[in-house]
């Protein structure tokens, strides 16, 4: 697991949970910071996303889940649309023992949500392409979802892809494949 809090508040959790296709997480992480940086995500408030890599099965059990759809996809994103309600027991909130304080709404994170990754997908998908970059144009466009972005709509997936593209262009960096001293 890889964790980054930079200076601006946001938190970005990465995990790889599958073996098949192995990520830098620390590049997709840093990427996804960059993104919800790009978005103005922070603006002084402390935001939380996980980034997920899983194996085909685990994303078409969550696709068939969570959205009824059959089969393994690419990509899922997960937003929280409300911050839940604060229990007797919620860990972010401390406890009543010594020393302990109420939290203010300053110290609570905004949870935007989740980004579920299938790199087994990616592969699938990138063809001819560049597997790391589909992995970035993922990142990418799992985020925008988070942030409220869509394409189920023509219109809506116009300015979705069109964002994606201006995001890729200034935040990624494509690897190096050439051989050293040559």
């Amino acid at each position: 697991m890889s964790r980054a809090t930079p200076a601006n508040g946001i938190v970005v959790f990465a995990a790889d949970e599958q073996s098949a296709y192995p990520v830098d997480l620390e590049r997709w992480r840093d990427l996804a910071l960059a993104v919800l940086d790009a978005e103005r995500c922070s603006a002084g408030a402390k935001v939380e996303v996980s980034l997920l890599f899983v194996d085909s099965v685990t994303i078409a059990e969550l696709n068939q889940r969570f959205l009824d759809r059959e089969g393994p996809t690419d990509v899922l994103a997960f937003p929280i649309e409300d911050e839940p309600a604060l229990g007797g027991r919620s860990p972010d909130a401390g406890g009543t023992g010594p020393g302990w304080f109420p939290a203010t709404a300053e110290d609570m994170p905004c949870l935007l949500g989740d980004v579920v990754i299938c790199p087994e997908e990616a592969y699938r998908n990138a063809g001819d392409g560049s597997f790391e970059d589909e992995l970035a144009l993922l990142v990418v466009h799992g985020i925008l979802h988070l942030q409220g972005m869509d394409h189920e709509l023509d219109a809506e997936a116009t300015k979705m892809e069109a964002r994606e593209r201006e995001l890729l262009a200034t935040l990624y960096r494509p690897p190096d494949h050439r051989l050293e001293g040559a």
